[in-house]
């Protein structure tokens, strides 16, 4: 598994070596489950919003509270190594709470990033964040472009039926 991948515990080590340098920290979380075009925009974005970007990811737990029991589709395992494969993505961390707050208070990033279909009055973290003097950044998503939707586009193309068929898995 990537270097990139690190567990909680290392993060103190890891900001204390980066802002030496200094280097401007991102953040960033999500669930991040079947990973597409839209996502990639978004991190490629968030990454530009600083020198490193620090990707929370929610834990295969922590999804299922927030999208329901049918999720996630790919285990945190996979999803993080997916993530940490791109090379806008510096770190990743896997959290299990339903929200990011004790992982932006450790991390104290320099700049917060979200999805503008958050308001910045929803974003979790943003108050701490700009408490010190960081910065709270909405990035516009692609439209029509949601795991939601291709999970929707699956079921209407294939259905239930198409693995009762026994069409070929790959």
């Amino acid at each position: 598994m990537s270097s990139k991948i690190i567990p909680r515990a290392k993060i103190p080590a890891l900001l204390r070596s980066l802002r030496k340098q200094p280097l401007r920290i991102v953040f960033t979380n999500g669930c991040f489950d079947l990973l597409h075009a839209g996502h990639v925009r978004y991190l490629e974005e968030a990454g530009r919003q600083g020198d490193c970007l620090i990707v929370g990811l929610n834990s295969d737990r922590s999804v299922r509270k927030i999208k329901g029991p049918s999720r996630p589709l790919i285990s945190g395992r996979q999803r993080a190594e997916v993530l940490a494969a791109l090379t806008c993505v510096s770190w990743v961390v896997l959290f299990s709470e339903p929200d990011p707050y004790r992982l932006i208070e450790l991390i104290h990033p320099d700049v917060l990033v979200k999805g503008a279909d958050w308001t910045e009055e929803q974003i979790i973290g943003a108050d701490l964040v700009r408490s010190y003097g960081g910065k709270v950044c909405r990035v516009d998503l692609v439209p029509q472009i949601s795991t939601s939707e291709i999970i929707r586009r699956i079921v209407e193309r294939y259905g239930r039926s198409a693995a009762k068929k026994g069409e070929k898995q790959g």
